[in-house]
């Protein structure tokens, strides 16, 4: 399995400036190529090969006057922003054939000088070390002062310097690690996300929402607003960013921390965990659209899921229009949708008293045992089962052909 190890770095001044030409520099070579691809549609040609393409925007580039200053940094970096570039068009014209599964992707953009995120590439080709003084080395940049929080697993493929919106360094390494299979445990459980309780879980244990998203919201609204009364372009507007971005990095960083530390504690005291599949991009446009993103639902899930897979454990998603509200656990009984008000109800036909999101957690379960085990019905919004059974077609229908009756003219 392939991971991604993060740690925070602490360049020099002298090695900011390196750092920021070579930003600069795989950001050009990306606009010039993805230039000459789209003049060579424009013109209807052929598309460019990668060596052509390599040629052109490095190769012949820096013997010009004009991109003479691309010697400067590592060849290696260049090359990996061409790789960017055909992936990012891979993906695209496999999301427009419908070979790439979710949302659509648009078509590659020309990279900014202003955008608040930038990163670059480095591979076993470029030479890249770790020192005996616990130091990044990179080509033409230097020996950059990491801060190791742990150690890495193997040596790594790559790593990727990436400098966010609040202005901090980061080493993102990639490493091949085999995988950790935990002891094997009895239990199973299924959870129920929420907003008034984070998780329910099967079991009856209700995670309460964290707070700190809450808490830094009028932090946030203050620094928001020294920044809407700031004039463009000016040097206190760009101070007043950098003030708003490291206000969200702490609050970013403080939910993935909790939500890390609970993803982990379920991963090693279940053997199988099971999930719905909500659809968080559409609860983002109604009225609850704040405390969605706050909840951060898509990134929790995701942990659970390669956790799972690293340690051994059996993870599934159920689909999110399986009525796990309306169904009693116990019988199997199902009783309608009910308002979200109506936090208990008792099913009518056993007379089991029910908790709302602890019965929906159970169903969860029950239902991800079958979705694992390859046994779900797919249903649609109102419970029908989306794709019939096969049945044999009648004798009579089997072979014939519909006869015209010629009409007059």
């Amino acid at each position: 399995m392939q991971l991604r190890y993060n740690y925070r770095l602490d360049p020099s001044s002298g090695q900011i400036a390196a750092l920021s030409r070579v930003f600069g520099c795989a950001r050009v070579v990306f606009n010039d190529a993805l230039r000459l691809r789209q003049d060579a549609r424009a013109a209807g040609l052929p598309s460019i090969s990668d060596g052509e393409l390599s040629r052109r925007v490095i190769t012949e580039a820096k013997r010009t006057p004009e991109r003479a200053w691309l010697g400067e940094v590592s060849a290696v970096v260049l090359q990996q922003a061409l790789a960017d570039l055909n992936t990012a068009y891979r993906n695209f014209f496999s999301s427009v054939s419908g070979k790439r599964k979710g949302r659509k992707v648009s078509p590659p953009r020309f990279r900014s000088r202003k955008d608040n995120r930038q990163a670059v590439r480095f591979t076993k080709n470029a030479r890249f070390t770790v020192t005996a003084g616990r130091k990044l080395r990179l080509p033409k940049i230097g020996d950059v002062a990491v801060r190791w929080s742990r150690d890495l697993p193997a040596a790594p493929s790559s790593v990727t310097v990436i400098r966010d919106a609040a202005g901090r360094y980061f080493a993102s390494f990639v490493v091949r690690t085999a995988d950790e299979a935990w002891p094997p445990v009895e239990s199973e459980v299924g959870i129920d996300l929420g907003l008034t309780h984070f998780a329910v879980l099967s079991d009856g244990t209700k995670v309460t929402s964290p707070t700190f998203p809450r808490c830094a919201h009028r932090t946030l609204r203050r620094l928001q607003k020294d920044l809407c009364r700031k004039k463009k372009s000016s040097s206190n507007r760009r101070k007043a960013v950098v003030k708003v971005a490291r206000a969200h990095a702490r609050v970013a960083d403080a939910r993935r921390d909790w939500q890390h530390k609970l993803s982990t504690a379920i991963i090693r005291d279940n053997q199988a965990v099971y999930v719905e599949d909500l659809c968080v991009t559409g609860l983002g446009r109604t009225r609850m659209a704040r405390s969605v993103h706050d909840a951060g639902w898509s990134q929790f899930v995701g942990m659970l899921e390669y956790k799972a897979a690293r340690y051994g454990r059996t993870f599934a998603r159920v689909d999110r229009f399986f009525p796990s509200s309306q169904v009693c656990s116990a019988c199997g009984v199902k009783d309608g949708p009910k308002p979200l008000d109506v936090r208990g109800w008792t099913c009518p036909a056993c007379g089991t008293v029910h908790d709302r999101d602890v019965n929906a957690a159970r169903n969860i379960r029950a239902e991800g045992r079958k979705v694992a085990a390859g046994q779900a019905e797919t249903v649609n919004a109102r419970g029908a089962q989306v794709r019939p059974a096969p049945v044999p077609a009648p004798r009579r229908e089997t072979g014939t052909r519909q006869k015209l009756t010629p009409t007059a003219a």
